[in-house]
Formats: C-alpha cells, structure tokens, sequence
C-alpha cells in the first residue's frame, strides 16, 4: 500500500503516520564477486547466520550481525508504521563508504550500493527517499558518482562521512564536491565514521559508536563552520547525524575564541553561532534536555527525526521523542517534518 493510499483509507494506523526519518541505514542481502586479480581486503561479503540474520564480513572479520530489516523493504515499512513514520530516508552502512579502499574497486562498490538503494526505494511505494554514497578519495570520482545518484537514479542526495582518510568534511580539497552538490539540489548527509580519539576509550568496541561517532561528527561540523562553507555555497543543504554531536557543546567556546583571537575572526567571516544556524541536525540524541537545548541553539527549523534504524542502538519511538519535550504545536510539526521537507527539497 502507497502512503496515499493508506492515508486515504481511514485506518487510524495509518491516519497517525506525520514523521520523516533523515537517518536510517541499508545494507544489500548480498555483495557481488570481487571481478578482478586482487581482492581488495576490505571488499565486503555477507555470512549466513541464520534465517533473519546476516553477518557483514570485511577483512576476514565479522564487522558486524545485521537483521534482514536492513535489505527487507516490507518488514521495514511495518516497523515504521509502528514508529509514527511517514517517510524514510536511507543510506549505506557508513563503513561501507569505502574511502580507505583503491579508487577502482571503491567506484564499483559504491555503484552497486547506489544502484541496490535505489531498488529498495523503488518497491516501497513511496515510503523510502534514498541517499547514495560517492568515492570522497578522489573528488572528480565522487563529483561523477553524485550525478549518477541525482540525474539517473533520482536519489534525494548522499550519504558522506565526517572525515575522508583523516581529513575533515570542511577541508579545502571537497569544496568542489559541495559545489556540485549545491549545484544539482542534492541533500548532503553527514555521518560519523572512523573517529579520531579512539586511543583515548578504553572499554569495549561499541564505545566508537557511542563516545567516538559524536565527537568527531562535532569536528566536522566545526570545520564547515570555520572554513565559511555555507558563506560560499548559501544554497547547500547539509545535515550532521547525532545532533550535530559535541558542536552544541563546542559552539560557546568557538563564538567567545572567535570574539577573543583577531587570527580566528579573521579566518571565520561570519559569526560561528550564525552559521551554525544555517545546518541541520538530526534529533538522534536520546535526552530531552538535550533536543530542547539543540532547539535553543541552532533554532527550530533545523532539527529533524534522525532513528539509525535497524541497527540496535537506534531510537525505536522517534515520535515520542520529540513529543517528550513538549514544543508547541508549530515547533513539533517543524521537527517532525517540515524541516526534513526544506532539507530534502520535498513539496508540502
């Protein structure tokens, strides 16, 4: 059933359906063959676990136990039925952005990703918008895979990580790719991957997910801040996961450095509070102190649902969520949807 036609039909399951989920990921039931004398070794494969379970297997190892909600549209749809969701928005595991791979075999893969995201939103019924994944590596690839996304695919945009090989989203070298995106409308959605800092935790290794992913998404924000990026491209739409990670907790601190150090003021053209206000975020925060201040700091227009679904760590009542903190009517619709309507370019 299409979401029209559900709305349509009365049925009170589908009457409360209002949220749109920027942050949701997709990985493919299969990989292809390595095609090629050398097997890269991070070329990904799937291992059987068990009938609803998968491993994703990279260099010889298991990197991760995905369920088949990750490649099974319908299951998918039912959970977001329950979930209060209207639409979805999905994007490649982020390990598998490959950035860290050759560039040939990369292009391959992430074609692939590309063209199986594509499928998924095709047998949705208009329930799944897709994000695809480009080659960051190497900047002219990554500009020729992002029309391939947009222009022949119909995608809303891509998925980018919050550093590329150690390099921060904000660095000089990817202003062409953002340049191009603005270009084309396409929807940039940045999500951690590969955190720096990661000598500095000691415990177990979901630790990178939960202290590693928002530190350093909080530093690829702050580059886009500090290199003026939205000065230079005012039409671009980009997004951070985690709700902006530490930014909200770094931006007094960079507002008074930028107040204090003629150096800073220099570099920085533009307010860093300002600008902040100019991304978006998504409401992955799981505290409703902390999504009411994220409100305060970067205004109401540029938060939006963000679930990490199906992985297990993700928030399974994003709706509820938002409702916990009790925004008036306006501000609640804004978080629910508007905002992801503005940020993904759709109509009203």
């Amino acid at each position: 059933m299409g979401l029209a036609s559900a709305l349509a039909s009365g049925d009170k399951q589908y009457q409360c359906l209002c949220g749109i989920d920027v942050h949701a990921h997709v990985i493919p039931a299969e990989f292809p063959a390595y095609i090629g004398a050398n097997i890269p070794p991070d070329w990904p494969s799937m291992a059987l676990v068990n009938a609803c379970h998968k491993n994703v297997m990279i260099a010889g190892k298991n990197y991760r136990t995905v369920s088949d909600r990750c490649w099974d549209v319908p299951k998918r749809i039912a959970d977001m039925n329950t979930m209060g969701l209207a639409l979805q928005v999905v994007s490649p595991m982020p390990e598998l952005l490959s950035y860290w791979m050759d560039i040939n075999p990369a292009k391959v893969l992430l074609r692939y990703l590309n063209d199986q995201t594509a499928e998924m939103v095709s047998h949705s019924g208009g329930r799944l918008l897709g994000l695809g994944a480009v080659p960051l590596q190497d900047v002219d690839a990554a500009i020729d895979e992002l029309h391939y996304v947009v222009k022949t695919l119909g995608l809303a945009g891509v998925e980018i990580g919050s550093n590329i090989n150690g390099r921060p989203v904000g660095a000089p070298e990817f202003l062409p790719f953002f340049r191009a995106a603005e270009s084309l409308g396409a929807a940039v959605f940045v999500h951690a991957i590969r955190p720096c800092g990661m000598d500095r935790l000691i415990g177990p290794p979901p630790l990178q997910q939960v202290l590693g992913y928002p530190s350093d998404v909080g530093l690829a924000a702050a580059s886009v801040i500090t290199t003026n990026l939205l000065e230079a491209l005012p039409n671009l739409r980009i997004a951070f996961s985690h709700g902006g990670g530490t930014l909200a907790s770094l931006l007094p601190r960079l507002q008074q450095g930028w107040q204090t150090f003629p150096a800073l003021k220099e570099q920085v053209t533009v307010s860093p509070v300002e600008q902040a206000k100019k991304l978006f975020y998504d409401t992955l925060v799981f505290d409703t102190p902390t999504l009411k201040h994220l409100v305060a700091q970067f205004g109401k227009t540029q938060l939006m649902i963000g679930t990490d679904y199906p992985f297990n760590f993700h928030d399974k009542t994003p709706v509820a969520s938002i409702d916990a903190a009790q925004f008036d009517a306006a501000t609640r619709d804004l978080l629910l949807f508007q905002n992801a309507q503005r940020f993904l370019a759709l109509p009203a």
